[in-house]
């Protein structure tokens, strides 16, 4: 089961830090990080692309799901 990263309601840079905190603790887990702008998602998303992870994002009532695994 994935651990979930609760990052609404902040803003960038904060749920990136959250992210690569996450990642660097748990490099191989998959993780999903709530997030509830769209800037949060680009940018959390860039920085999982570009550390190697996969991520499929998911919308739910007004916020983001960020499904990210190795």
């Amino acid at each position: 089961m994935a651990k979930t990263i609760d990052a609404r309601g902040r803003s960038c840079p904060e749920p990136v830090i959250m992210t690569k905190n996450a990642l660097d603790e748990n490099p191989e887990e998959s993780f999903d990080i709530l997030v509830d702008v769209e800037v949060a998602v680009e940018n959390v998303t860039r920085f999982a692309k570009n550390s190697g992870y996969k991520v499929d994002v998911e919308e739910d009532k007004g916020y983001f799901i960020l499904h990210i695994q190795k």
